[in-house]
């Protein structure tokens, strides 16, 4: 009997990987007869970080459009064709019943070759300004699963669903405490803890911040810190302070679980997937928005939390706050369970179940 397939695209970042992985538990949890089916460009994290998670995938060669350095867009057509000509070949060979997309380079060409096989299609956008892939694949997509308001600027009115970004569900349903989470970092149980992340790749000013308030402020026997330097600057960093006592630093944190519930303040990116894992958390964040993405909306997005009391924001020109900030929150404990109270109330972690229940209106 013919496999009832369901393909999901999406990848570049962990903020595209992880919602694709998290919908695709979903549905697996719902629908165990489902074969599920990922999609991703061939040079980049997804390639490693699916399989891992227990489900099969294929690599496009395809990249997005280098607009600071044109010239690296000269194999960009060659790429757009290999890759629509491989997942109309995937189409064919798949006939899935759904096609799903998470935003990203390879969902690209994967979504299009879908709707014009007559698959049906839904994009989930995390952010509050779209990316080029998913504005292109709006035309052609049956649902529009969103997480902000004032989506029809960007897409039709009548497909879009607002449903929140999907949560990690390990992140949700890991039954381990705080002091258990430390100890998985080899870090005491009783201290206050920090974790710093600027993602999957690492982000220069997040660092740079971090090992200067280490070198000025950090005490061991008061706090400790989980540090995340990302994959691009691991070098930089732990040649100095992987001894240090009270930090256990590395290029990824394999359980963010574990992480996030070891931590008492947060300090990260503002991307819509980390803003909406904090928020279901309901953890104290102090937020760094990139200002390096379209339209700038991570500050954007950093704003309305802090507006709404649930984080604190630092502008990537005014780093020098920074060490002033985190020392304020490390002192008040009161500070911390306010922003922690406001974040959760903010939180939408069925977030995943609505845009399941979406999928599963198409199938």
């Amino acid at each position: 009997m013919k496999k009832k397939t369901v393909i999901i695209s999406g990848g570049g970042t962990g903020g595209h990987i992880f919602p694709a992985i998290a919908i695709a538990d979903a549905l697996k949890e719902r629908h165990p007869d489902l074969h599920i089916e990922f999609v991703g460009a061939s040079d980049r994290m997804e390639m490693q970080r699916v399989p891992k998670a227990g489900y099969p995938i294929t690599g496009l060669w395809i990249s997005g459009i280098q607009r600071s350095q044109p010239w690296k867009n000269i194999l960009f057509p060659f790429k757009l064709i290999s890759s629509l000509w491989k997942s109309y070949r995937i189409i064919r060979k798949h006939k899935p019943l759904i096609a799903i997309g998470t935003g990203g380079f390879a969902s690209g060409p994967l979504l299009y070759a879908a709707a014009r096989n007559g698959v049906p299609t839904i994009i989930q956008e995390q952010n509050s300004y779209p990316g080029i892939t998913n504005k292109i694949l709006g035309k052609y997509a049956h649902k529009i699963c969103v997480a902000f308001e004032g989506m029809e600027r960007w897409f039709p009115k009548n497909r879009i669903v607002i449903t929140g970004n999907p949560i990690r569900e390990n992140l949700l349903s890991a039954n381990v405490d705080q002091a258990t989470a430390r100890k998985n970092f080899k870090l005491k149980p009783e201290l206050l803890t920090i974790f710093v992340t600027g993602g999957s790749l690492g982000a220069k000013s997040i660092n740079q911040s971090t090992a200067q308030w280490v070198r000025e402020t950090f005490d061991e026997t008061k706090h400790q810190l989980i540090w995340q330097t990302g994959s691009t600057h691991a070098k930089d960093y732990l040649p100095e302070f992987e001894k240090k006592s009270g930090i256990w630093i590395s290029a990824f944190v394999d359980d963010m679980s574990s992480a996030y519930r070891a931590a008492d303040i947060v300090v990260a990116r503002a991307g819509a997937s980390t803003l909406s894992e904090l928020c279901a958390l309901g953890k104290t964040a102090i937020l760094i928005p990139s200002p390096y993405v379209a339209e700038d909306h991570q500050r954007k997005n950093a704003e309305s939390l802090k507006e709404n009391g649930a984080a604190e924001v630092v502008d990537e020109k005014n780093l020098t706050e920074f060490p002033t900030i985190l020392n304020e929150l490390i002192a008040n404990a009161n500070k911390r369970e306010l922003i922690a109270e406001n974040a959760l109330r903010l939180g939408k972690p069925q977030a995943t179940l609505h845009i399941v229940e979406q999928i599963e209106a198409l199938l």
